[in-house]
C-alpha cells in the first residue's frame, strides 16, 4: 500500500472547476453574471499585493454564490459532479485513480477548490480521504463566501501533505499534480508526478530536479466551457 494523493483542478480536470460550478448555478438560479463583478475590487487588491489567493477566492464566492440556500447548492452539486467526473475529468487521469485502487493504495484528494463539491467528487471517484478548502454558512443555511479553513494552495498543502505523511507513517508517497504551485508539497514525496504542466512549472519542475511525468490532456478531448446550466 502506497499514500497517493491527487490535486484535482488541471490533473484530475481538464481545467479549474470552481468557474464552472459558479457559472452553471448562475445560469441554473437565474442569476446575472454581473454580480462576478463585485469581486473585482479584491482582485486589484490581489495584483497590488495587498490580498491573496484565499480573499480573491472568498470575495468572488461571495459574490456570486452568496447567499444561497445549502439545500439549492447542494441540488447543484448533484448535478455537477456526474458532469465534471463524465465531461471535464480526463480519462487518463481517471484510470490511474482506477489503477492506484486496484494495487490497494491508499488515496486523498487534495484541493483547493472548495467543499461545496470536492467531497462529493472525492467520494465518487472513491477516494479514501479529501482535503479541500471549507466555505461558511450564516446561522440560516445561506452561505456567506467566508473561508472557514486555510486556502488549501500551496504551503497549506505542504502543511497538509506532511500532516498526512505523520498519520500514515512508513508508507510510501506519491503526490500528482499540474502547477507551480503544487511543486512544493510534490517534492516532498517519494514519488513526484508532475502532469499537464505548462511550460513555465516544467521550467519552475527542472529547476527543483522534478521531471514531467504525462500530459493527460494531450491524448484526451477537451471538456466543454460551460457546466449545464438551467433545467
Amino acid at each position: 500500500m502506497r499514500l497517493v494523493v491527487f490535486d484535482l483542478d488541471g490533473t484530475i480536470t481538464y481545467r479549474d472547476t470552481l468557474l464552472p460550478y459558479v457559472t452553471g448555478y448562475l445560469a441554473r438560479s437565474g442569476r446575472s453574471r454581473l454580480r462576478m463583478a463585485q469581486a473585482v475590487p479584491t482582485l486589484a487588491a490581489f495584483v497590488l499585493g495587498a490580498a491573496d489567493h484565499g480573499a480573491v477566492k472568498s470575495a468572488f464566492i461571495h459574490s456570486t454564490l452568496g447567499g444561497a440556500s445549502r439545500e439549492q447548492l447542494a441540488a447543484w452539486t448533484e448535478q455537477f459532479v456526474p458532469w465534471v467526473i463524465a465531461k471535464g475529468s480526463s480519462p487518463a487521469a481517471l484510470a490511474a485513480v482506477r489503477s492506484h485502487q486496484a494495487a490497494g493504495d491508499l488515496l486523498v484528494l487534495m484541493s483547493a477548490s472548495t467543499d461545496l463539491y470536492v467531497p462529493q467528487i472525492a467520494k465518487a471517484l472513491g477516494f479514501n480521504e479529501v482535503i479541500c478548502t471549507g466555505l461558511g454558512f450564516d446561522a440560516h443555511g445561506r452561505l456567506t463566501g467566508a473561508l472557514v479553513s486555510a486556502n488549501r494552495r500551496g504551503p497549506e498543502k505542504v502543511r497538509c501533505f506532511e500532516e498526512l505523511k505523520q498519520r500514515h507513517p512508513g508508507l510510501q508517497t506519491v503526490a500528482y499534480g499540474n502547477a507551480g504551485s503544487d511543486l512544493a508539497h510534490l517534492r516532498l514525496a517519494d514519488v513526484p508526478r508532475l502532469v499537464n504542466a505548462s511550460r513555465r512549472t516544467l521550467r519552475q519542475a527542472a529547476s527543483i530536479g522534478i521531471a514531467p511525468f504525462a500530459n493527460w490532456n494531450l491524448t484526451s478531448r477537451s471538456a466543454p466551457a460551460t457546466a449545464p446550466g438551467k433545467t
